[in-house]
């Protein structure tokens, strides 16, 4: 298949969805894990693999403008083919995310289009409704907005409170993004021209069976 694809994941602290990615040994390569923030745990993760890290301290620069031409610099030098954003709680410019059209992912708490932006599971309790989940989708300029590449649902039962489903649904974040980013090193699915994401062969299928929690609790 010729060489691994090169990946730089983005992280703002704990890293468990980088963890994830990098328990399912995927057929990619994790050439670069970078933060904003010197504390963040995922860092450490990283390093005990023996990926290259980068910290961009956000304080250091005098507004996102700055940070973020200085974030672009950084993973430019590992060359990637995709940037995954994987619990990196920054808003990004809009030239940032033109520079990376096409090449920036995002996993997101709830599915989208619903419940955008923060407190997601605080939001979905207070709807009330009766799934909730998570959603990978390229990064565009408008917020929580670009093309979904899938979503992984889960049940909300009565019983539960915000800790309790955002529990379910980081579980299944941990299922989900190994999935989207394994179909993505093996082209099983592509971003099309009229901004949708499509499956090849049976792989939509295999979504369906795979990205439903069913009734665990």
């Amino acid at each position: 298949m010729g060489a691994e694809r090169r990946v730089v994941v983005l992280i703002s602290g704990r890293g468990s969805n980088l963890g994830a990615l990098l328990e399912a040994r995927l057929p990619l390569q994790v050439v670069a894990v970078i933060s904003h923030r010197a504390e963040a745990e995922g860092l450490g993760l990283a390093l005990a693999r023996g990926i290259p890290t980068r910290v961009i301290p956000a304080g250091a620069y005098a507004g996102r403008t700055d940070f973020d031409r200085a974030l672009q610099q950084a993973i430019d030098d590992f060359t990637p083919d995709l940037v995954v954003l994987a619990g990196f709680m920054r808003i990004l410019t809009p030239e940032f995310v033109a520079h990376y059209e096409g090449r920036l992912l995002n996993i997101h708490p709830s599915l989208l289009p619903a419940f955008p932006g923060l407190h997601t599971h605080r939001r979905a309790l207070a709807e009330g409704v009766a799934v909730h989940g998570c959603t990978v989708h390229f990064v565009t300029s408008e917020l929580d907005r670009g093309p979904i590449v899938a979503q992984g649902v889960v049940p909300v039962w009565a019983e539960d409170d915000e800790a309790s489903l955002a529990a379910r649904v980081l579980h299944m974040e941990h299922r989900l993004f190994p999935h989207v980013l394994r179909g993505w090193a093996e082209n099983r699915w592509v971003l099309g021209a009229d901004g949708r994401v499509r499956w090849r062969d049976d792989s939509q299928e295999q979504n369906l069976r795979l990205l439903w929690a069913g009734a665990s609790r």
